[in-house]
């Protein structure tokens, strides 16, 4: 793996929503960088460990969640080594269950599969249907880690980029959390 800066130059064999991520990223004139792992598909905090290490960041966990009803969907970006904690995320967003949603909805809400969840899914969640919910040590850090919608590659970019232009560019807000990782 090396740390490279933008798009691929050949684009050949890429899923189209990887394609779509970075011409969304280059149109909005967000600067990323970006490694690929086809022969290691990030599916574990581990694996995101090892990439880390090529892209200088921690990428986030990212975690698909959803209420009982499968009513109200949230995209929760926290720091991959803070343990998660569904009561305390429940108590401060106000929600009296939350779960992991399921492929279906994920697929059909931001058109990602497991393994590739991503702030990046956003892009198209046309209708608004996920809110999301970044904690606040994710913000503090001066770049993001995240995938461009595929666990085949892997990106970073400035922290500011991914909140003061992409997520308008989505027209998503994001409800900051502090998580502690205890109950």
């Amino acid at each position: 793996m090396e740390l490279l800066h933008g798009r691929p130059a050949d684009c050949t064999g890429r899923l189209e929503r990887e394609v779509r991520t970075y011409d969304y990223l280059d149109a909005l004139g967000i600067e990323y960088w970006r490694t690929d792992h086809a022969d290691m598909p990030a599916m574990t905090m581990e694996d995101c460990n090892k990439i880390d290490a090529v892209l200088g960041v921690l990428i986030c966990k990212n975690l698909f969640l959803c209420n009982r009803q499968r009513t109200n969907y949230y995209l929760l970006l926290m720091p991959g080594d803070k343990p998660f904690r569904t009561k305390e995320l429940s108590k401060q967003l106000g929600v009296s269950r939350l779960s992991f949603a399921n492929e279906e909805d994920m697929l059909e809400l931001l058109d990602l599969q497991p393994g590739a969840v991503s702030v990046m899914g956003l892009m198209n969640d046309k209708e608004h249907r996920v809110r999301l919910i970044v904690d606040g040590d994710v913000l503090r850090q001066e770049y993001f880690g995240c995938h461009p919608c595929v666990n085949t590659s892997s990106m970073k970019m400035l922290t500011s980029d991914m909140v003061d232009k992409y997520l308008p560019a989505t027209g998503h807000e994001m409800t900051v959390v502090e998580l502690t990782g205890q109950d």
